[in-house]
């Protein structure tokens, strides 16, 4: 297998991003200074030099690409940072932190493997959408409005391990079908039949028909539990349904129009992964 160009700057410009904890570290070996703020400047200094760098190197079509997994890098970086010196209570952000950074960047990764035809900045799917956004702008809000008031609740080292558990199944699942899948998989709903498009029902394909979205769904519920968010863990609960049941319906639509009674016996055969979420089923 051989990376398109593309995967190998994302790939080189995230782990650029990454090494920005040799800089955090190497500080010791040639700074007397040991202030915690000091080290956390010159990271901040070094981010910047970096994508000054790649503002002046790439194009574009690239720099958009680089940019974004630098800072996804970057985020894994500071998220490791956080959860080694920050307090007890904190930890949680920083795990939470790494979680975002290797989702996001694993997903342009993975379609960058399976299916290059479709890769494009927005596969990093940090712009997915203004609900997605705001989501998460609202579990850092509980978290850190439960740190102040109620900090006790946020050092339960089980719900830390219970999170990242369902996070690392959640996202593990989504990856093999994404790989499963190979060409015929896409962030985007297709609405025409290419020609290479076939119906897969092999691998985890054949224990659910959208293993994506479950993985997505459970990695999503999983943050929350890992942040110990009990308001956004009911929010994120509800609304990832609702999305995903939504998303379901109209993508089964396309589907029984790509496939016909092959989709129509392969839904009777395999359910759709998530609870209580059925699909859009042809009445007979």
């Amino acid at each position: 297998m051989i990376l398109c160009h593309e995967g190998k700057l994302s790939l080189w410009c995230f782990l650029g991003g990454l090494s920005s904890l040799l800089v955090f570290y190497g500080v010791d070996a040639w700074w007397s200074e040991e202030a915690i703020w000091t080290k956390v400047g010159l990271v901040l200094g070094y981010y910047v030099a970096l994508n000054v760098i790649i503002k002046i190197r790439y194009k574009p079509r690239d720099y958009a690409v680089a940019v974004r997994a630098t800072f996804l890098g970057s985020v894994l970086s500071a998220g490791i940072v956080v959860f080694v010196y920050a307090g007890e209570r904190y930890k949680p952000f920083g795990i939470y932190a790494t979680l975002m950074a290797l989702f996001h960047y694993s997903e342009y990764l993975g379609i960058a493997i399976c299916n290059p035809k479709t890769l494009s900045p927005d596969s990093f799917i940090l712009n997915h959408s203004i609900h997605y956004a705001l989501a998460a702008v609202a579990s850092w809000v509980e978290f850190f409005v439960e740190v102040h008031f109620v900090p006790d609740m946020k050092t339960y080292k089980l719900l830390w391990i219970l999170g990242v558990l369902m996070c690392f199944a959640g996202e593990s699942l989504r990856k093999v079908a994404m790989i499963t899948a190979s060409k015929n998989f896409s962030h985007i709903v297709q609405f025409e039949r290419h020609n290479e498009h076939e119906l897969v029902t092999h691998g985890v394909y054949g224990w659910m028909r959208h293993p994506s979205y479950v993985g997505w769904f459970y990695w999503s519920v999983g943050t929350q539990i890992t942040l110990g968010n009990p308001v956004c863990f009911v929010i994120y609960a509800i609304a990832s349904w609702k999305f995903f049941h939504d998303r379901i319906l109209m993508e089964e639509i396309t589907l029984l129009n790509f496939f016909g009674e092959e989709y129509v016996q392969y839904q009777e055969r395999v359910p759709t992964g998530l609870p209580y979420i059925h699909g859009f089923r042809v009445e007979p």
